[in-house]
Order: C-alpha cells, then sequence, then structure tokens
C-alpha cells in the first residue's frame, strides 16, 4: 500500500479544521480498505462516522437501500448503483458526506463490456447532488484497489475544498 494514500487521509484530517463534516465510506471492491485509511489517521473519530462494506448485491440492498430493480437493470459496477450506494450510506449515517467504491479488482470477473480494473467512484453529500466517476485501471488485484482507493480520497479532497 502506498505511503501516498496515508498522505491524502491526512489532507482529509486537516480539512477538518477548516470545515465541519462527518464521513461515512460504502464499499464493494476495496472492502474496507478506503475506511482502514481514513480511520488510520489520529482523531479521525471527530469526522468518521461509520462504513459499510457491502460486498454482494444483498448487503447493497439491506445496508444500503440499493434497489433490485437498480442492480438487475445496470449491475453492481454502474454509475447508477455507484450513486445509489452513495444515498443509502448518507441516508443510514450521520455523515454529511459519503463516498463509494465498487468495481472489479480482478483477476476474474470482467467482462468485455466491464474488463477488470472498471470502477466507480460516488460521492454523496447533504450540500451538493450525489455523482459518479468512471475509472479503468491496470494492474493486478491489489493495484487495482489501491488506485481505486487514491481516486476516492482525491474526490473525498475536492468534495470537502468545496464545502
Amino acid at each position: 500500500m502506498q505511503a501516498n494514500l496515508f498522505d491524502l487521509a491526512k489532507t482529509i484530517s486537516k480539512l477538518h479544521t477548516q470545515a465541519n463534516f462527518m464521513i461515512s465510506t460504502a464499499e464493494s471492491c476495496t472492502g474496507g480498505q478506503l475506511a482502514f485509511l481514513l480511520t488510520s489517521i489520529s482523531g479521525s473519530s471527530r469526522w468518521f462516522d461509520r462504513g459499510f462494506v457491502t460486498y454482494s448485491n444483498e448487503a447493497k440492498q439491506d445496508n444500503l437501500d440499493v434497489s433490485l430493480a437498480c442492480l438487475q437493470q445496470y449491475g453492481a459496477v454502474s454509475k447508477e448503483t455507484a450513486i445509489a450506494m452513495a444515498e443509502g450510506a448518507l441516508a443510514h449515517s450521520n455523515a454529511t458526506v459519503s463516498v463509494v467504491t465498487t468495481g472489479i479488482a480482478g483477476p476474474e470477473g470482467g467482462s468485455i463490456e466491464k474488463p477488470v480494473g472498471t470502477v466507480w467512484v460516488a460521492l454523496a453529500s447533504k450540500d451538493q447532488p450525489a455523482y459518479a466517476k468512471h475509472f479503468l485501471f491496470s494492474g493486478d488485484r491489489l493495484a487495482v484497489r489501491d488506485k481505486t482507493c487514491e481516486q476516492a480520497l482525491l474526490e473525498l479532497i475536492k468534495t470537502l475544498q468545496k464545502s
């Protein structure tokens, strides 16, 4: 895991001194790595509320209220599901902003339409409409997960700087 990831998490902690926010995460392909990075920072209890690891479709439905129709129509790795996850994480927490990862880390599970390395990162906040960004990463499973966390942290920093 890159030291850069911890530096990005530290940046989020520093932003808390300038703005009042509370974060929740909802993760699929990163399996809790994003929450781990954020909570590795001393004092994160002031700005980190909770994390959801919703690896299965059933967990996305049960914990985040992602609809079965959304999952069936678009799949777990899609803009629509990522946004639904972000909105669900916000609704089921005390957070003011949520950040989400969903994707195919590999080496199995890819398809022509959604190859290994396909990732969506989404954010929802009380102040701004939810949005999702698509990425296609190369590398092995760990590299895809690290790159996903890096992009999620960068997007979170951008969102928090707008608040």
